[in-house]
């Protein structure tokens, strides 16, 4: 069981949160260039449909903790600190995406804040959201204590 467990979780990580990552790290540069053509469907297209992906993969990605979760118990690591450490950063990506990346984002849909700096606050921003998944990632490879040599 464990290993099916192990295999959704990092399926679900690999097809909700790749998405969410790539697409939010398009945005920035995509409302620029929709900022700078306001005539040009097209670049707003892009623009919405990049935020309806960060939306719908962010919903998808609730997905990964759970089967993280049922995992580590499966594991029995429940207490391991890199176990505890994952989780406190999954929270906080979590809380960046929810609470700066989404709602910055639609707030540059809405045309709130259409300046350059609006998007590179939000690419910072971004980019903060992308390097605690990076840090996630890499503990859930290297497992300090793990039994798998590597």
């Amino acid at each position: 069981m464990t290993k099916f467990l192990l295999s959704v979780h990092v399926l679900a990580a690999i097809v909700a949160i790749g998405p969410v990552t790539v697409a939010a790290s398009m945005f920035p540069p995509a409302a620029r260039r929709a900022m700078a053509a306001p005539d040009d469907s097209r670049a707003t297209g892009t623009v919405r449909l990049l935020h309806r992906i960060c939306r719908v993969y962010a919903t998808v990605g609730v997905v990964v903790p759970v089967f993280g979760f049922a995992t580590a118990s499966s594991m029995g690591v429940l207490g391991d600190a890199w176990l505890i450490v994952s989780i406190a950063l999954t929270a906080l990506a979590a809380l960046v995406l929810v609470a700066l990346v989404l709602p910055w984002q639609g707030a540059l849909l809405e045309g709130a804040d259409g300046s350059r700096e609006a998007t590179v606050r939000l690419a910072m921003v971004t980019g903060v959201f992308n390097l605690l998944w990076a840090a996630v990632t890499v503990l859930m490879i290297v497992r300090p204590g793990s039994t798998t040599g590597a």
